[in-house]
């Protein structure tokens, strides 16, 4: 059991509005905050937290409580595990009248495995000319406790001799078991990138390989201590930068925020192996900085660039995008003694809106009508998620680029139909949705390639040759990309749409062949009778049959 003089020790040292801050969105309301309570729907904010008493209510619901019980009701937990979940968060050693928890045991794993990795990195040369080659310094990597894993044998070695017991390091996400009860190492034969809570307790692991496996990075799994969708990496040792410079610059990889800080640059985290979400906003806006977001310049970089600032703008952040050029990132920058140019381009950041302005369209070529007005629905939705002052503001901008009148902003219009007349009738949906997943997966473009000829992708023909020419950074594509209604196909789906699209396009030949007077009677009888009783039975019956240009020259 728990010592209740430890328990109330505990709520003495934590505060509710920093405790209620990492789970949602808390806004300052005189000496209270509000919030959009989360135990029930609701546009209005009635949820209230009171940082002098200590406790929250919502008006609505009715919901109310002290911090152990928001823990609770929040995360599902008994009050028991609540208590254990609160100190785990901020470095409480909590006392025990007999025994331990889940929880101290997890951490006493994390904490001692942690210290072993950090000295594995001394005795692996390989790990540490990779780091030497990246520029990351001796001071980094103390700084950042950059460590090393071996093999999974010395791993469970390491549990072994110093009495760790197994279920509890699985608890910590050290290891894992297989189907038949055997334990594995989770991290082997991986340069180790500790990720810690905002109250710097150590929660799991980012892995590196240095052995060429295909899975470059990976973390630990989802644990009572680790949810990466709440974490940002670095932000324990950049929080008091963070909220005496009120700039948060937010990265995609541990090594762009190791390097970053290395150049000066202490206000860097970077999102644990997944998009900027929602869940990472209560953190965002703990000191209200000005977020900057400095990712790849690439099209994966580009595109969740683009998400991120959308759903930063509609949250009512204020903040930038830097894009590094030449398919560089900040580490590379950085590592060849380009910190002033680093420098440069975070003071010139692009303004969010005007970013999601600009790129959305350029995803869409506007010289044909119907994408440019389904570039105008896009911007109107995007700027009617904006608050009307915001929204006002921007409307020129957006009206300038688009090359229309900045009245069509104020009509009743219905920009869901426009974006349906663009993407969502069902050929331009299989059309758009094969385009997408040679753009992801430019492997396959060569067995589409044996399949289908170019004149099949109609209005797109011209994008399908920009892919065939290797033009993938076409604005098009990452506009693509970002587009949530478009799919990556997984191969047999791949397969699917084009039988689809070869089915279409036979029936359109069957009619032109039909109606051509200029084709001799025994050509077009055979013609038909192929089409007809051949190749369209055959694609119907699952059979992928490959356009021949001679059948029909």
């Amino acid at each position: 059991m728990i010592d209740n003089a430890s328990i109330e020790s505990l709520k003495n040292s934590i505060d509710i509005v920093d405790v209620i801050g990492n789970y949602i969105e808390l806004k300052k309301a005189g000496a209270n905050y509000k919030a959009n309570c989360p135990f029930h729907g609701e546009k209005t904010p009635s949820f209230v937290v009171s940082p002098s008493k200590q406790i929250y209510h919502c008006f609505g619901c009715g919901a109310g409580g002290d911090t152990i019980k928001f823990v609770m009701e929040i995360e599902k937990l008994s009050y028991p595990e609540a208590i254990e979940k609160l100190a785990s968060m901020y470095n409480f050693s909590l006392r025990y009248t007999q025994g331990s928890s889940d929880y101290s045991d997890a951490k006493r794993v994390l904490e001692a495995i942690q210290t072993w990795y950090v000295k594995n990195l001394d005795q692996n040369p390989t790990a540490q000319k990779y780091l030497a080659d990246r520029g990351i310094s001796a001071a980094s990597i103390e700084k950042f406790g950059i460590g090393y894993v071996p093999s999974g044998m010395q791993v469970m070695q390491f549990l072994q001799r110093t009495m760790l017991p197994k279920p509890q390091a699985a608890e910590a996400g050290v290891i894992a078991q297989g189907e038949r009860g055997e334990y594995y190492a989770r991290l082997v034969e991986r340069i180790t990138f500790p990720i810690y809570s905002p109250a710097a307790s150590i929660v799991g692991f980012g892995g590196r390989t240095i052995t060429n496996h295909p899975a470059k990075y990976i973390n630990s799994p989802q644990t009572k201590l680790f949810n990466k969708s709440r974490l940002l990496y670095g932000y324990h040792l950049a929080k008091e930068s963070i909220y005496s410079k009120k700039q948060i610059i937010v990265c995609e990889g541990y090594l762009d925020v190791v390097m970053f800080h290395q150049a000066g640059f202490d206000t860097a985290v970077a999102t644990l192996g997944t998009a900027l979400t929602a869940e990472h906003l209560p953190l965002l806006r703990k000191g209200d900085p000005k977020v900057i977001l400095a990712y790849d310049g690439d099209n994966a970089g580009v595109a969740a660039a683009l998400k991120a600032a959308m759903m930063l703008s509609h949250a009512g952040f204020d903040g930038g995008v830097v894009l590094f050029p030449d398919g560089q990132d900040p580490a590379d920058l950085i590592a060849k003694d380009q910190s002033e140019a680093v420098a440069r381009l975070l003071r010139t950041s692009k303004p969010l809106i005007p970013f999601v302005i600009e790129k959305t369209i350029d995803s869409y070529d506007l010289s044909d009508p119907r994408a440019k007005e389904a570039a105008f629905a896009q911007i109107k939705q995007f700027l009617d998620g904006l608050s009307p002052i915001i929204k006002d503001a921007y409307i020129p901008l957006a009206a300038t680029q688009l090359g229309i009148s900045a009245a069509l902003f104020g009509k009743q219009t219905q920009p869901s139909r426009a974006k349906e007349s663009f993407s969502q009738n069902k050929e331009d949906q299989d059309v758009l949705d094969i385009l997408k997943t040679l753009v992801e997966e430019p492997n396959l473009l060569e067995i589409v390639l044996d399949m289908v000829d170019i004149k099949m992708f109609g209005r797109y023909a011209g994008y399908f040759d920009l892919l065939v020419k290797g033009e993938f950074n076409h604005p098009f594509f990452v506009g693509l990309k970002i587009k949530d209604d478009v799919y990556v196909l997984d191969e047999e789906k791949l397969m699917f749409s084009l039988r689809k699209i070869l089915v279409r396009f036979y029936d359109r030949e069957l009619k032109r062949i039909v109606a051509d007077q200029n084709i001799p009677f025994a050509k077009k009888s055979f013609l038909i009778r192929k089409i007809k009783t051949d190749i369209i039975p055959r694609l119907k019956r699952g059979e992928l049959v490959a356009y021949d240009k001679d059948f029909f020259s």
